[in-house]
């Protein structure tokens, strides 16, 4: 290929050489759809066509229609190409250089994760009967934090019930054709320890099933589907309607506010870095911060001459 080849050909290459069966798919479509904005916005420029100009003119029509985070993810994914196009000689310098992230104003934030008193207010309205459901799939989640579709592949061997242990080690390929797939990364192999209560209650209702058969998948699953049944108990109880993802927020939430540590949680949410966590969560840390200023300074003007 040389460097009178057009961009978005490179781009397509590219991916099918060093991201196709390197990444998980879920990463793999994000390259895709960022192909598909080079077919949108540049669709006749060639590789030599590649400056800084006009690298940043190419990020400026992106962050019109999409905000600032988004735009950096854009700009990530067409970095890594760009710096091997100048490793192979298709170009003298990396256009990508002091780029200027820009974005469309940030939605207002919906409410991500309810307090300790909301999530007992929504626990307490669950219909947790004796069969499983989606209702007890809402109760694991919001007790252990886990992924959607970590909690989607559980199967009834996952549980250790003597040891009240949790054992995440797979998740389920629900954007795609259903079946078992290696988890997010190392970290989120995991034991997750259980409380005495929900150890008893799925000790219970597992009794009788499939030990290696996923406890909650019967079908197709739409994280949509779940979203709905959370959102429905959500209003029922006059609730921030949040997400199964929101659940995994009250979760972490819930524990920095008790005061276990940033890596305990880490560890917990299987984060790869506690780095993931301290940014994930900055704004409850912040809180906590606050509070350790106020503690202190009580702590202080107590000690009188």
């Amino acid at each position: 290929m040389e460097n009178t080849a057009l961009f978005n050909e490179y781009y397509r290459n590219w991916i099918d050489v060093y991201k196709q069966g390197a990444v998980r798919e879920v990463t793999l479509n994000k390259y895709r759809m960022t192909s598909l904005w080079l077919d949108r916005l540049v669709p006749d420029m060639k590789i030599c066509d590649l400056n800084r100009l006009s690298y940043q003119k190419l990020i400026n029509a992106y962050a019109e229609v999409h905000e600032r985070q988004t735009t950096m993810d854009f700009h990530h994914q067409l970095k890594g190409a760009i710096l091997d196009a100048v490793d192979e000689g298709y170009l003298d310098k990396d256009p990508t250089r002091k780029v200027i992230i820009k974005g469309k104003q940030p939605r207002a934030k919906k409410t991500k994760y309810l307090n300790q008193f909301q999530l007992q207010t929504l626990i307490a309205s669950l219909n947790l009967e004796s069969e499983i459901s989606w209702d007890w799939f809402i109760l694991l989640v919001a007790k252990t934090g886990m992924r959607f579709s970590e909690a989607l592949a559980l199967t009834p061997s996952d549980f250790n019930f003597r040891k009240q242990t949790l054992s995440v080690s797979k998740t389920w390929d629900y954007k795609g054709k259903g079946g078992f797939l290696p988890t997010k990364n190392k970290s989120s192999v995991r034991n997750i320890p259980l409380d005495w209560q929900i150890s008893i209650q799925f000790a219970q209702l597992l009794k009788d099933l499939p030990k290696d058969k996923p406890i909650f998948v019967k079908d197709k699953v739409y994280n949509s589907t779940v979203n709905h049944v959370l959102a429905r108990h959500c209003r029922k109880c006059s609730l921030p309607v949040i997400t199964i993802h929101g659940l995994r927020h009250t979760h972490a939430s819930i524990l920095l506010f008790a005061g276990v540590s940033i890596a305990s949680v880490a560890r917990r949410l299987g984060h790869s870095s506690m780095t993931t966590t301290q940014k994930t969560y900055l704004h409850i840390i912040q809180e906590l911060e606050n509070k350790d200023i106020d503690l202190v300074m009580r702590s202080l003007s107590s000690l009188n001459q």
